[in-house]
């Protein structure tokens, strides 16, 4: 069957907070300049927010320039945060530590991002974008000239065995004279796009954390509104980046997570049983006791910041937001920076269509705003710190307090990055790591865990995670790392199953929480993990 076309000026494939602020002020431009513009979103999730994980604590910035009047708007920030505290964790103790300057909070607000992002949702609706949930985009289409012509979505209703099924129907082309990937975390086309368009040359490769993420309802006496704590130590060793957050919203509620870099060496570590065993620690444990868990889900986030921003444009189309690497590690938050390479992408493609109009040009006026941005001077500032913990908790926190306060985010040198698939030691040479069993109330296992996020995927459709070589996760993985992705993995997706011809792999695809970390920390990059159908995976609630 022939794909159907649609034309559109600018297309933008996912609906986060960078894609729904370009698609905004896209539209804000065109109505102020009285032309017509179109823009359409696809979505992957099965709504607007249902695939949208963070923290959060939003700095309203952005926000602001895109709606200034954004609290007669009814944006759900309805927490601002009024406490913030820092501690390390020994086994039993907590120790507070100074809050650094970059965590903290006066003016910023406690959220689910998840919200947020519904009603800028339904702003940009208002406004006039056509926004397409549950349609994943699954492949980049080109002009002859190489140029980008816009995606294609994903054929719904294929059989496992890759054959159409009874329900079969095409995907759908989208064509546009500017195409913006605003996919998130290690896009799955923007991977493509780094090869073809040798997007990486010259920039350190992007360094990932997991950030593994629940949602609580707490007793009335534990709860305190608009407090932020984050933690550094113990679980973890002084050897692996990593820390947790608790931040408390309205209703009783507090989000708890923790991140753990992926550029880890020990195989046999699990950032899944670590936030678990996290929350056993007394000072974290008080909170949780005789409360409610209503919500689980984990993603990854970009940590390269500066040095490792691909190039931004290419002919026909551009990058924003998480797909993009802007992150401020140090202040433990993206969403301003999101938005605001949306905003800026947005200002950029309106003059770039508006000036030169040809389909399939580069965009290069989007990279210049962006460098005379306060998101590039906040990138540059908090360049070097996180990787400086390449020397450990105590050396990585002593660079850090005299980046900050001695050289101010001036120094002049610049550290650089690793790949973190490079990292893992053979398991031989790491010792192994015993967790705790969970007890139901406090720590949980994965499969429960992952049944409150409530991911779900169409059984028959085939495997979204695919295997170059099925042969390597025993051959390599297994009798080296010790099947690494069997730990990595937040939602028990990777299992070794002993046959009686030995053991095998098995992939249990319905639980991906599309959380990208296998791709990621795949010691061979063996593993691909592509869009499965559309409106597949988890349905975050309030998260």
């Amino acid at each position: 069957m022939t794909r159907e076309a649609m034309e559109y000026d600018v297309v933008i494939v996912g609906a986060g907070p960078s894609g729904l602020s370009a698609a905004i002020r896209l539209k804000q431009l065109a109505e102020k300049a009285g032309t017509e513009l179109s823009v359409c979103v696809v979505e992957k999730g099965s709504e607007v927010g249902a695939h949208i994980l963070s923290g959060a604590v939003i700095e309203p910035r952005a926000l602001e320039e895109l709606f200034p009047d954004w609290r007669e708007r009814g944006a759900p920030l309805n927490t601002p945060v009024n406490a913030d505290r820092f501690l390390f964790l020994t086994t039993e103790k907590a120790y507070k530590l100074p809050t650094p300057p970059q965590m903290h909070n006066d003016g910023n607000f406690i959220v689910s991002l998840g919200n947020v992002v519904r009603w800028l949702g339904e702003q940009a609706e208002a406004l006039g974008v056509e926004i397409y949930p549950g349609f994943a985009a699954s492949e980049v289409l080109y002009h002859e000239d190489g140029s980008v012509k816009g995606i294609a979505t994903g054929d719904m209703g294929v059989e496992r065995n890759g054959e159409p099924g009874p329900n079969y129907q095409p995907g759908i082309e989208l064509h546009a004279r500017q195409t913006v990937f605003s996919e998130g975390c290690r896009g799955s086309l923007t991977k493509g796009l780094f090869g073809k368009f040798n997007l990486r040359e010259g920039v350190d490769p992007q360094t990932y954390g997991i950030g593994i993420k629940e949602l609580w309802e707490v007793r009335p006496e534990v709860h305190q509104q608009g407090l932020t704590l984050h933690t550094v130590g113990w679980p973890l060793t002084t050897d692996v980046y990593g820390g947790s957050f608790l931040y408390h919203l309205e209703n009783n509620q507090v989000a708890v997570g923790f991140v753990v870099g992926l550029d880890y060496a020990n195989p046999h570590l699990s950032p899944y049983e670590e936030f678990q065993r996290f929350k056993t620690h007394p000072e974290i444990r008080k909170f949780f006791e005789g409360g409610r868990r209503i919500a689980y889900g984990a993603r990854a986030l970009n940590e390269g910041g500066y040095q490792s921003v691909p190039r931004l444009t290419f002919p026909g189309g551009l990058l924003i937001g998480d797909t993009a690497g802007f992150l401020n590690v140090p202040k433990v938050k993206g969403t301003h920076m999101a938005m605001k390479s949306g905003i800026e992408a947005a200002e950029a493609l309106f003059a770039h269509l508006g000036a030169e109009g040809q389909t399939g040009q580069e965009c290069l006026g989007y990279p210049e705003r962006l460098k005379q941005s306060w998101l590039w001077d906040e990138l540059h500032q908090v360049r070097n710190i996180r990787p400086s913990f390449r020397w450990g908790l105590w050396g990585g926190i002593a660079y850090s307090a005299i980046d900050t306060y001695v050289l101010k985010g001036r120094a002049p040198w610049t550290l650089h990055h690793h790949a973190d698939h490079t990292q893992l030691k053979k398991a031989s040479e790491c010792a192994p790591i015993a967790y705790p069993k969970p007890d139901g109330k406090i720590s949980f296992d994965r499969l429960s865990s992952v049944f409150i996020s409530a991911t779900n995927h169409a059984e028959e459709q085939p495997c979204h995670l695919r295997l170059k070589d099925a042969s390597v996760p025993i051959s390599v993985n297994l009798s080296l790392y010790n099947a690494p992705e069997t730990r990595y993995c937040p939602a028990g997706v990777y299992e070794i199953v002993e046959d009686p011809s030995g053991p095998r792999m098995q992939i249990n695809a319905q639980n991906c929480l599309h959380c990208k970390t296998c791709d990621i920390k795949d010691p061979t990059q063996n593993i691909n993990w592509a869009v499965p159908e559309g409106g597949g995976g988890p349905n975050y609630p309030n998260m």
